[in-house]
């Protein structure tokens, strides 16, 4: 990459986790905080710590839990996603206390609030993941645990870490209805951030057994553009040898390859299933740190 090209990237990152830790910030002082509704990570201790310490802004209690943390993932994440994700945390704290210094939210009714609440919080937080950075707290630690559970998807990853935060925030200001709604909100900022990063266009994956695999093949490849793949199986009743086409493809797709499939071979046999994550030509591209 050209170093223009490289500045302008950078630029352009540092914009989209300015844009996002406002986003974060205004869903806290807007559905969060108002509504008493328990918050997970550190933002959450900093609730606790606010409600004990009515004088201590919450964004800055925030920075200073999240000193230690970031010195013990310097080693771990290397040099650039902890200056991401230290500017990240600096600016969404920051807006924490400037919008709750000039605006006072009244508060509104709860299940708005979880919904709105936990919709912006999943969208932020999101972008920020797929920027290199994160907020802090237990994204931080969701990070950094990353690194050993890289099959659990980033959100739900998050929300485990959380559980135990939305719990202490409902012991402090003993309602049981504040943890109850923490809980739906999380769950919401949850499915909305794993869309964000694993993209809301799920991919599908087709296996296809017909004796007419190689007209479908070719009707695959040229009319849909997509790849296929011949799988060498074994009927285990019959012990006939069958070729079993697999092909990934996009969720908007499977009418047209159903369509296409059951019009050349009436009696072919259709497997259609869940794709969690398809990398390469036509679907998402790979990247180092990937989350």
């Amino acid at each position: 990459m050209k170093p223009k090209s490289k500045a302008l990237n950078l630029v352009w990152s540092y914009f989209i986790i300015t844009v996002a830790s406002a986003i974060y910030a205004l869903g806290f002082n807007w559905c969060y905080k108002p509504n008493d509704i328990a918050f997970g990570g550190i933002t959450g201790v900093g609730q606790i710590i606010n409600a004990i310490l009515p004088w201590a802004p919450i964004g800055t209690i925030v920075i200073i839990l999240n000193i230690p943390l970031f010195i013990l993932g310097w080693k771990l994440l290397g040099g650039h996603l902890l200056v991401s994700s230290l500017f990240a945390m600096a600016v969404s704290s920051v807006f924490i206390d400037v919008i709750d210094y000039f605006w006072t939210f009244p508060p509104m009714e709860p299940l708005l609030a979880c919904i709105f609440g936990g919709l912006l919080m999943g969208v932020s937080l999101g972008f920020v993941f797929l920027r290199g950075a994160t907020t802090g707290g237990t994204d931080l630690i969701a990070r950094l645990l990353k690194l050993k559970l890289s099959w659990l998807p980033m959100g739900k990853l998050l929300m485990a870490i959380d559980l135990i935060v939305i719990v202490a925030v409902a012991l402090a200001f003993q309602n049981l209805y504040s943890a109850l709604y923490g809980l739906v909100a999380l769950y919401i900022s949850t499915i909305v951030m794993d869309g964000v990063l694993y993209g809301l266009d799920n991919a599908k994956v087709a296996y296809i057994i017909s004796d007419e695999y190689k007209r479908i093949a070719d009707a695959i490849v040229h009319d849909l553009d997509r790849g296929v793949t011949i799988l060498h199986g074994e009927g285990a009743y019959s012990g006939a040898e069958k070729k079993v086409l697999m092909c990934a493809f996009k969720q908007r797709q499977i009418v047209t390859i159903k369509h296409m499939v059951k019009e050349i071979d009436p009696d072919a046999f259709i497997i259609v299933c869940e794709a969690h994550e398809v990398l390469g030509d036509g679907f998402r591209e790979y990247k180092q740190n990937d989350i």
